[in-house]
């Protein structure tokens, strides 16, 4: 496994951060594992040597932090790994119980980490951009959060990279703590954060740690339409229609395909090998409902795709709308 620095601070992650959205409560989507189930795949991201851990407290309303706290205990000590949570979307019907005001990022903050079972997390991410709130409230609080020690560097997620670049900006004009790190989509069937948001990361010396690099398994292939696929989640899936299965992205799915076949490697090896050789990327967050998804994803790091490879990877691609930034 090889380490990176996040950013431009001095804080060490692996090249493959595990996405703990699968790990939680079956209440919350019929696809999700339980803890009994999610404990091999801590063990493996361990033993692989993955440090990086990715989670929210929106993620089964609070269990996927206690399961992946727990299981980290299992077979890590604390600072063996990096772990990463999330604020802002709805954690129960209250007007003040989403967002990013100081209240909720407050609150937030404590339960995460009694969910957990930490004193701090490494990284504390907002999960999207908030119309309501000034970005000033919510910078000071995010600072606020650091200084307490309650986290160590702060990140943001999918948003305009306008909005991102004001953000930035205002810290640096109030002397706040400085968003170290960029959570977008990206993959091979959502380019879109190629015309902005990666350039200013690259320029601003954010890391970058995209989510879905495999659009949600869309990329892995065996979906004709909505409501098909060889997965429960495939099948039950009502967020993935809104950001595939439009024509061009099936045509990069053949293309994924016919690489994967003349390489012998499966969809995702190349689909993720893509991501990673970008110089933006530091550090893609892999979901892994099966184990083979996990051996698949370490071994898609020492797949190395040549120039005409990546051309036919790339060509079929048609611009869409940007999406999920709300």
């Amino acid at each position: 496994m090889e380490y990176v620095r996040l950013g431009k601070t001095g804080l060490k992650v692996s090249r493959l951060c595990l996405g703990c959205m699968t790990y939680g409560s079956k209440t919350w989507r019929p696809w999700i594992l339980e803890e009994e189930e999610s404990r091999p795949f801590f063990r493996a991201a361990i033993e692989g040597g993955i440090n990086f851990f990715d989670t929210a407290n929106v993620y089964s309303i609070g269990q996927s932090e206690v399961i992946t706290g727990k299981l980290l205990k299992e077979f890590a000590s604390r600072d063996e790994v990096v772990i990463a949570t999330k604020v802002h979307l709805p954690m129960g019907p209250g007007p003040n119980e989403k967002g990013l005001s100081r209240k909720h990022i407050m609150s937030s903050i404590d339960a995460s980490l009694k969910r957990l079972g930490v004193d701090h997390v490494d990284l504390f991410q907002i999960h999207r951009f908030d119309y309501d709130t000034p970005i000033e409230e919510t910078l000071e609080a995010l600072h606020d959060v650091v200084k307490a020690g309650k986290a160590r560097y702060i990140g943001a997620s999918s948003m305009y990279a306008w909005q991102f670049a004001r953000m930035l900006a205002v810290s640096e004009q109030n002397g706040w703590t400085r968003f170290v790190s960029m959570q977008p989509q990206y993959n091979l069937v959502y380019r879109e954060e190629e015309r902005e948001m990666l350039p200013l990361c690259k320029a601003e010396g954010i890391g970058v740690i995209p989510w879905s690099p495999l659009a949600r398994g869309f990329l892995a292939g065996g979906r004709a339409k909505v409501g098909e696929g060889t997965t429960e989640r495939a099948r039950t899936d009502e967020f993935a229609p809104r950001l595939s299965y439009r024509d061009a992205d099936f045509a990069v799915v053949d293309a994924v395909e016919a690489i994967a076949g003349a390489r012998g490697l499966s969809n995702m090896q190349v689909a993720l090998a893509w991501v990673l050789r970008n110089p933006a990327i530091t550090a893609p967050i892999i979901g892994a409902s099966k184990l083979h998804h996990l051996t698949d994803a370490l071994s898609a790091l020492d797949v190395a795709l040549g120039g005409d490879e990546v051309a036919a990877l790339e060509k079929p691609y048609k611009p869409k709308p940007v999406l999920d930034h709300a």
